[in-house]
């Protein structure tokens, strides 16, 4: 792949095509008004992708930079590429459609150009989007994601989103999609955890072997915050191999992390909201890892993530209920 800052655009399964690099725009209460200066910057910068949510609660914030870009005709409609995702209370096929069009009138967009689930698990449906009992104990549900699917191909059809994919889901639960009766279009991609000390090695082989482009989110590990980080992992960006290859290269451990999964046709959203990271995330196209370099650096692998959920995987891309549920359990230690 000969990619560079101006066209770094990699091509999805549906004739689409997706940028490598991304900004993420998840933030905690902490961050919660610099999204809209942080997009701005960005896209100064080159950036033209953007992962939200609606659990993020700051999509208004990020359509409205959007929107000041365009009228500024730094861009068009047609150059940024918008990734949102649907939650688990809006599973349901008949809840699938309005709550896309409330990412859509966040933004202030006609369409979505990537639109995914978030897991791969119910919660009760409605507005509660952490549903808790009267004893605190979480609210499931029992949703078919093939007929979530379903609602979402219909989106499709109806031009309020270019492409459909997922996120969080094991192999298991991408063949319940990919070999659904009828599929109309495949998932084109499926956001996971992954950088150098979690390389994802078996889930990419699959996703490949399926046309399914993978997606990094926490591509730079995470914060240390204990209450949700396993902190007990060695924090990514101080590990010597990549503070040496750094300084091979004159460039950060955070950009040699990035070029790594590039390298490997994945895609990255570094979330950031300081002005100088955003700028420097992206300056990863004006150099190459060697093939001896880029083994050296799975050699990193540690199997673990950051999240403290390693204790539940009996594999690297192995989730269980368990599993979903303690992460449904740390989005809300984060959103709240």
């Amino acid at each position: 792949m000969n990619l560079t800052a101006s066209d770094h655009r990699i091509p999805l399964n549906d004739g689409s095509s997706i940028p490598i690099i991304g900004l993420g725009t998840f933030s905690n209460k902490r961050f919660k008004d610099l999204c809209f200066q942080s997009v701005k910057t960005a896209i100064d910068v080159g950036y033209r992708h953007f992962d939200g949510a609606y659990i993020y609660h700051n999509e208004h914030e990020v359509g409205r930079a959007i929107q000041e870009k365009i009228a500024e005709e730094k861009v068009k409609r047609e150059d940024i590429f918008y990734c949102g995702k649907l939650w688990s209370t809006f599973l349901k096929p008949e809840m699938v459609q309005p709550a896309l069009e409330k990412t859509l009138n966040s933004l202030q967009l006609d369409y979505v150009d990537l639109y995914i689930i978030e897991l791969p698990i119910a919660l009760k449906a409605g507005e509660n989007i952490f549903p808790k009992d009267e004893n605190g104990k979480w609210l499931f549900d029992e949703v078919n994601l093939c007929s979530t699917w379903e609602a979402l191909e219909a989106c499709k059809d109806k031009g309020l989103v270019k492409s459909l994919g997922v996120s969080n889901f094991n192999r298991r639960q991408l063949e319940l999609i990919l070999n659904k009766p009828g599929l109309k279009y495949k998932p084109v991609c499926n956001q996971v955890e992954c950088h150098p000390y979690f390389i994802q090695t078996k889930l990419l082989k699959f996703c490949q072997n399926h046309d399914i482009v993978m997606v990094a989110y926490s591509p730079l590990g995470t914060n240390r915050d204990p209450s949700w980080v396993n902190i007990h992992c060695p924090p990514l960006l101080q590990d010597p191999l990549l503070i040496s290859l750094g300084q091979k290269y004159s460039k950060t451990p955070a950009q040699i992390s990035l070029r790594f999964n590039i390298q490997r046709g994945i895609v990255v959203i570094p979330n950031s909201f300081n002005n100088d990271r955003i700028k420097e995330n992206f300056q990863i196209f004006d150099f190459s890892l060697t093939d001896e370099e880029m083994k050296s650096i799975e050699g990193l692998n540690k199997g673990v993530r950051f999240v403290k959920l390693s204790r539940f995987f009996s594999s690297e891309d192995g989730h269980s209920q368990v599993i979903l549920q303690i992460l449904i359990l740390l989005l809300y230690i984060m959103f709240s």
